[in-house]
């Protein structure tokens, strides 16, 4: 697989967050992106997962399933944790496996975990029958990292992933996700820390104006 970003421009409430931005990531790699506060890496992945519209260029998958789009191939994983309070941790986790269909995509090695394995994984186990109201901030982020193991999905679009984790959790985190790069998948992670991530490529993003914002050659 090979993800491309071509000429990508993104405006957001009236205002070109960044223009011109290309790229492109092979399986088994991890993009890291960096910048300032409100730089644009955010938005960046929300265009890369079909929540933002794109103002121009193009983002293609090679090599994924042709019926599918790029983003359909992604997880998501962003600041909001997406858990109804209401719910048990299960059931939250239940609902997320049947909502999000697999990618089954050649090369890429990943199977579904069953949501009781993924919250033992994660160290919530034991939370599993619990209202997820009841949950702890650093709980709440494991269960919401549950969702990507449950569903095989090559693209892992990550904000902050280490937000809300303690130092175990981080460590448990970039195992699973170097875990998910050897298995043939891709990250495309914005981070304001250093992750020890397998085989990554820096993207930096800064500013060039004051109402607008140019990505650095990629190195």
């Amino acid at each position: 697989m090979k993800l491309i970003a071509d000429n990508l421009t993104i405006d957001r409430g009236g205002r070109r967050v960044f223009q011109g931005l290309s790229f492109s990531l092979d399986s088994a790699a991890a993009l890291v992106v960096t910048g300032a506060n409100g730089i644009g890496k955010s938005s960046l992945l929300r265009t890369l997962a079909g929540l933002v519209t794109l103002a121009k260029g193009e983002i293609r998958l090679e090599g994924g399933e042709p019926d599918r789009l790029p983003q359909e191939h992604a997880h998501y994983f962003g600041h909001q944790d997406a858990v109804k309070p209401a719910l048990s941790v299960l059931e939250n986790l239940k609902f997320w496996q049947s909502f999000a269909s697999p990618a089954k995509v050649s090369g890429f090695g990943e199977t579904g975990r069953s949501p009781m394995d993924a919250l033992e994984t994660l160290g919530i186990g034991h939370t599993a029958h619990l209202p997820a109201a009841y949950l702890s901030a650093g709980q709440k982020r494991r269960l919401s990292l549950s969702r990507l193991l449950v569903t095989p999905r090559p693209i892992w679009l990550m904000d902050e992933p280490t937000s809300a984790l303690d130092k175990a959790s981080e460590k448990q985190l970039l195992d699973l996700m170097n875990t998910h790069l050897s298995d043939g998948g891709m990250i495309i992670t914005a981070t304001h820390t250093e992750l020890a991530l397998n085989n990554p490529k820096n993207l930096h993003l800064e500013a060039a104006a004051p109402d607008a914002v140019a990505p650095e050659e990629m190195i």
